[in-house]
């Protein structure tokens, strides 16, 4: 089958790891089944895989994604969830299993004409959805959807700030938090990502580190270390600063003395359950939200998506259709 592999890292120039063409098909299991992709959607995690960030020793080659939708065994269209763990084992939450494993880390990834993941991984895909709509879902509208509904204790009316507002995960903020009642302010670097999130339904856009008009209940970041004082400084007193990702770097100042003496909370979010995915599907549904896409490309055109996103050239998700 044709495949997209992560064959080395290569940490100054990704793409030279990358090879693409055939690869051997997914090995049966018990419990697993395969699904024939029909969309696969991208993340930073394929190119940072590319360029050995938190790659495992071993973990090479690895066929890359973790995003995609298509058509199980049984012919039923279905959108898949990339966490592989034991809900029991994490209290309800495949997320806390210790022995967690994720596609395209510990298995096979989804940028494949075919993937393997066990049966209870299978989500059904509404119809209401296309199959490049529903490929977006399982990663950064996972991630957005656990940061804003779960995490940032923050109710519909709130006033929200979204760092990084211009990528998969900040798009997907912006969208929900509109749909959902909130008061979403968003910042990015890119004067024209800037209007496109208004058109988006952002209430306000602004540029990285610029003066808000009041504090906010709540700042949902990706980006980490570049916006890390922005966002300490913009949440009122008691606020919550949501982290699901760090772009920038992970060591930033901590100024323990803001946090505690505003007494902030600082909450980490990784993903999301396949209980979480499903409803998100039915939200997107009912209240016609999609997700926002900035282009969709054949599967051999992979090495132009991923050189894309490592130029920052995106609003929204890359899709592949196979």
């Amino acid at each position: 089958m044709y495949a997209v592999v992560a064959e080395r890292s290569a940490p100054h120039d990704p793409l030279a790891g990358l090879r693409t063409g055939e690869w051997p098909e997914p090995s049966a299991r018990a419990g697993w089944t395969t699904v024939s992709v029909r969309a696969a959607a991208l993340n930073h995690h394929d190119l940072w895989t590319l360029r050995g960030v938190a790659v495992q020793p071993g973990q090479l080659p690895v066929i890359l994604g973790s995003d995609a939708a298509g058509v199980d065994e049984e012919g039923n269209a279905v959108i898949v969830y990339p966490v592989i763990g034991d809900p029991l084992a994490g209290g309800g939450d495949e997320t806390m299993d210790p022995a967690v494993q994720f596609l395209s880390v510990h298995h096979p990834g989804t940028l494949a004409e075919r993937v393997s993941v066990p049966v209870r991984c299978l989500v059904p895909k509404p119809a209401e959805l296309s199959f490049t709509e529903a490929a977006c879902l399982p990663g950064a509208w996972l991630t957005a959807y656990r940061m804003l509904f779960e995490k940032s204790g923050a109710e519909p009316g709130s006033t929200i700030l979204v760092q990084g507002g211009g990528g998969g995960v900040g798009t997907a903020l912006v969208s929900l938090g509109r749909a959902a009642g909130y008061r979403v302010w968003a910042v990015s670097r890119s004067g024209v990502k800037r209007d496109r999130l208004a058109g988006l339904g952002a209430e306000l856009v602004l540029a990285p580190g610029e003066r808000l008009p009041h504090k906010v209940d709540a700042v949902l970041d990706t980006v980490g270390e570049a916006t890390w004082a922005h966002s300490l400084k913009a949440l009122r007193t008691g606020g919550r600063l949501v982290i699901s990702g760090a772009t920038t770097g992970g060591f930033p100042p901590a100024d323990l003395g803001r946090i505690f003496a505003n007494q902030l909370s600082v909450v980490g979010s990784t993903m999301g359950t396949a209980a979480q995915l499903a409803r998100l599907a039915a939200f997107c549904v009912r209240t016609g939200v999609r997700p926002v896409v900035d282009r969709v490309l054949p599967l051999g055109e992979a090495r132009a998506g991923l050189a894309a996103m490592g130029a920052g050239d995106l609003f929204g998700k890359v899709v592949f259709t196979v």
